[in-house]
């Protein structure tokens, strides 16, 4: 019986494995930590959005600019094949009104064990606290507790995840074995360093809703929280590639009104009334975007009107990659050939968040991850039984 390992138990290993056992290979898993997909389940912990039900074309559309090699992989497992998997697996979905995908459980405990129960089911070997350690000849070493362990599969696959949330089990301590083929890690869909005037700070934890945030010709809707260090939250993350490098950033503070409406409105004489009232009664702006127009508008121009509709916000590049939720960089594309198989290891496949891909939150991450499991894994199985060279 042709054997495979999978090093990593998160989603995009835990679907190499469960791809490649249902093709008939023996199958064990390895990971360091002492139980598997804890950062799956620490996504779960806000709902566990494991899709974007949307047409395909702007799925891939997400992914930005990206190896041609990608969207193939996307496309053969994409939104539909999530929701029909998740299905399988006994785990019914809602689709919120933006589209996004939930269980009905809203976390990621209930789906989790039904699929462990399923790898089980089809003999998967599962080793906690076994930490790659690299090959010795044709052999993966591990160190585990009870010291060096070896192994000689047939084939691997290695989904050892990006580099942020270390605690979780992804710190990119793999890229060393991989040097020359490795791209930068960089954070992804992370927050952003502002240093606070005192009069923000009573803002702390409140989220800026019904504003527009701009990168150059990239914009984001999404609301976003003010924190101790800077903000955060999902109006960010959608164009955090774009300021990662501390690129400018603009927020829109009213994008529902056009420039001519909010010049018609202002021409309203103020009367006795302080600047901050006359703006609450006339824009009704709340009280965290009058805040925001303060720290980063003063001293105000005449024409306040362009600073509403473009409030420039001085930030001081991302947060660390360790907090990010998730990295760019990783594995290059043009290191493996189309089946994510290693040029230089015959044999050796790859999936996840070690590849060099990065996508924003809202179910694209999580589909990526499943989807380039699927693949490596049904091509390790192909490799290992030799229907394909």
């Amino acid at each position: 019986m042709k054997t495979g390992l999978v090093i990593g138990a998160g989603p995009a290993g835990l679907m190499a494995a469960d791809v490649m056992s249902q093709a008939g290979l023996a199958v064990t898993i390895a990971d360091q930590m002492p139980s598997v997909a804890r950062k799956f389940l620490m996504a779960g912990k806000s709902g566990l959005n494991l899709t974007k039900n949307e047409p395909l074309e702007n799925y891939l559309a997400a992914f930005g600019e990206v190896s041609e090699k990608l969207p193939p992989i996307l496309s053969a497992f994409g939104p539909a094949e999530v929701m029909s998997w998740a299905d399988q697996l006994g785990q019914p979905l809602f689709t919120g009104s933006t589209g996004r995908v939930f269980p009905k459980a809203m976390k990621a405990s209930p789906l989790l064990r039904a699929w462990l129960a399923r790898l089980d089911q089809q003999g998967v070997s599962l080793k906690t606290r076994w930490c790659w350690t690299g090959w010795t000849d044709d052999e993966v070493t591990f160190d585990t507790p009870n010291g060096v362990a070896t192994l000689n599969p047939d084939v691997t696959v290695l989904a050892l995840g990006g580099a942020s949330w270390a605690r979780l089990g992804s710190d990119g301590s793999w890229a060393k074995h991989f040097s020359d083929d490795v791209a930068p890690f960089a954070p992804a869909n992370m927050g952003l360093n502002i240093k606070w005037s005192e009069h923000m700070h009573r803002f702390f934890g409140q989220p800026v809703k019904a504003v527009a945030l701009h990168s150059g010709r990239h914009t984001s809707r999404g609301e976003f929280v003010i924190t101790p260090h800077g903000i955060e939250g999902g109006g960010v993350y959608t164009i955090s590639r774009f300021l990662r490098d501390r690129a400018p950033l603009t927020v829109d503070l009213l994008p529902d009104w056009s420039d001519q409406k909010l010049r018609d409105a202002m021409a309203k004489p103020r009367g006795k009334s302080s600047l901050t009232n006359y703006l609450r009664k006339l824009l009704r702006l709340d009280p965290v975007r009058l805040a925001l127009l303060s720290e980063f508008g003063r001293p105000f121009p005449e024409d306040l009107t362009t600073l509403i509709k473009g409030l420039p916000v001085k930030h001081a590049g991302p947060r660390p990659l360790n907090e990010a939720i998730s990295t760019a960089g990783g594995l290059r594309f043009d290191a493996l050939d189309d089946r994510l198989m290693w040029q230089k290891r015959p044999g050796v496949f790859f999936a996840g968040e070690m590849l060099d891909w990065e996508a924003p939150t809202g179910g694209y991450l999580i589909t990526a991850c499943l989807a380039t499991g699927r693949w490596a894994g049904a091509a390790a199985a192909k490799y290992a039984l030799r229907t394909e060279s």
